[in-house]
């Protein structure tokens, strides 16, 4: 008996949570890690120079921060997903992460001091934060560099994945000659794949899918993300040729081998691959109109 196919958006889902995995246990490593190394310092300091500091007070100090930047961080990767820094948008979203680099401080400064006063007190000793105007400036100068490291960590890896993939770009003309078709109706993609251009046809184009602030071109089984939404790529694109089966997918009629109706009014399409993508109930009745005058397509493989 054979599996079901598994779904291009489980699949994307599946590779969005291995991301997620794989991110998680970098910045836990690196929180861990300086956590550990500052507290076996701070322990030699103070025994070098003759500090009353006893380790758990040592541990409980670093650990209450590195345990609260961790908190942190998950909203800081999702505001950098949600809200990238482009050549075209750093210049308005820049004061937006100023603020937030001012909102993870407040956030850090005062849940670190918090859980340390309670620690401080269950050992029967007393916490005292010093001045806290002069702590604030402190341990902002200090966060808003792990701020903006995280920042550029975060938006380097979604370039170099971006690069290794190969990112696609509206060509706005041929590349000799007259043009042979309005620019609103592109034949052609131009991708960028580790330093190198090649041309994809729009006709190959498969079904596109939203991810984020990009669009996901599927080309042979690949796919080469578009920096565009799913709306303004479907406004560009032949509604003769594209049709919309949900709000994250945009399929070509011609790749349609079958349409399943499913349960609630959904439906499922086989596509010529041997690929199934979703079709949602507010479009189910505009792809089967629109697959009417189609020829199905055959499935390969």
């Amino acid at each position: 008996m054979s599996a079901s196919p598994t779904l291009p958006g489980q699949e994307l889902a599946h590779a969005h949570h291995r991301r997620r995995v794989f991110v998680v246990a970098f910045w836990l490593a690196v929180f861990v890690t300086s956590a550990v190394t500052n507290i076996l310092t701070l322990r030699i300091d103070a025994d070098r120079y003759g500090i009353d500091a006893p380790t758990w007070q040592i541990a409980t100090n670093e650990l209450s921060s590195m345990l609260f930047s961790l908190i942190a961080l998950p909203f800081l990767l999702v505001a950098c997903d949600r809200w990238p820094l482009h050549a075209d948008t750093w210049r308005r979203r820049l004061p937006l992460y100023m603020l937030g680099s001012v909102a993870w401080c407040a956030f850090h400064v005062v849940g670190m001091n918090l859980l340390r006063v309670v620690i401080y007190r269950l050992n029967g000793a007393h916490y005292d934060p010093g001045d806290l105007g002069l702590a604030a400036v402190y341990e902002y100068l200090k966060d808003v560099r792990t701020f903006f490291l995280i920042v550029a960590v975060a938006h380097l890896v979604e370039w170099f994945g971006r690069r290794v993939k190969g990112e696609a770009s509206l060509l706005a003309e041929p590349d000799e000659g007259l043009p042979v078709e309005p620019v609103d109706r592109p034949e052609r993609f131009l991708v960028r794949k580790l330093g190198r251009d090649f041309l994809v046809a729009t006709a190959e184009i498969e079904w596109a899918q939203a991810a984020g602030n990009y669009v996901n071109l599927r080309v042979r089984g690949r796919d080469y993300p578009l920096r565009s939404t799913l709306a303004a790529l479907e406004a560009r694109l032949d509604p003769a040729a594209f049709v919309r089966a949900h709000r994250s997918y945009l399929v070509r009629l011609s790749q349609i081998a079958s349409i399943e109706p499913l349960d609630a009014g959904e439906a499922r399409l086989h596509m010529a691959d041997g690929s199934t993508l979703p079709c949602s109930r507010r479009y189910r009745e505009g792809v089967r109109t629109a697959a009417g005058g189609i020829e199905p397509a055959r499935r390969t493989g």
